[in-house]
């Protein structure tokens, strides 16, 4: 068996220290000599997020195994390949069309089996779930935080270069639980520039946005 491995990290801090992406290739090279597999290769995007498939490393992914260099696209955790529902049923259908198979190291699943194939599909299903929960609850704050800008009459914390809108959003998504590195990777997937125009954010830099208004 012929298979491609791909890795992922969202945030440039990430790709800069290699270390997510040094544990993920390990994952795969293990598991390919385990299993005897022949690894063409371990392609990389580092400071991608998967919301989508607009990602250098998942088309270069995508076209060796339409040309089949490979037969198996092999990922250690599955949320590396997407985290959208509708581009990973893409996927799967693709898969399907061009005859490769998906393999998750960190759910044991496979889809050369039905039951792989099953359980990558519900796996898929969740964490679109889940990331329509962080929009929920990221709507919810943004309107408490506007609540409270409005009662107390103040701005909320905003830098002299920064919108309202980006700073409500970064209130907004910490209040939601969500972390520094994801809140600066939704920012630069959207392509927000930061208070000073710079085009790229660094947890660092959401932080002391969230500083200047109080906030951690």
């Amino acid at each position: 068996m012929n298979a491609i491995g791909y890795t992922r990290v969202s945030t440039e801090e990430q790709a800069g220290s290699g270390l997510g992406l040094a544990a993920q290739r390990a994952a795969i090279l293990v598991e390919a000599e385990r299993r005897g597999w022949t690894l063409v290769e371990v392609i990389e995007d580092a400071g991608y997020s998967g919301k989508d498939l607009k990602r250098p490393g998942i088309v270069a992914v995508l076209d060796a195994l339409r040309r089949h260099r490979a037969d198996t696209l092999v990922v250690a955790k599955l949320d590396r390949l997407s985290r959208s529902l509708l581009d990973f049923a893409g996927l799967m259908q693709r898969a399907t069309k061009e005859h490769w198979a998906v393999v998750a190291l960190d759910l044991g699943v496979d889809t050369t089996t039905p039951t792989g194939e099953m359980m990558v599909n519900v796996v898929a299903v969740f964490a679109q779930f889940e990331r329509r929960l962080i929009a929920e609850r990221t709507k919810a704050a943004l309107a408490q935080v506007k609540i409270r800008g409005s009662k107390s009459g103040k701005p909320i914390g905003r830098p002299p270069t920064m919108t309202d809108a980006v700073r409500e959003r970064i209130d907004a998504e910490r209040a939601a639980g969500r972390s520094l590195p994801a809140i600066a990777a939704g920012l630069n997937a959207d392509g927000i520039e930061t208070a000073q125009g710079g085009k790229r954010w660094y947890p660092s830099t959401v932080r002391a946005v969230l500083h200047r208004g109080g906030s951690r």
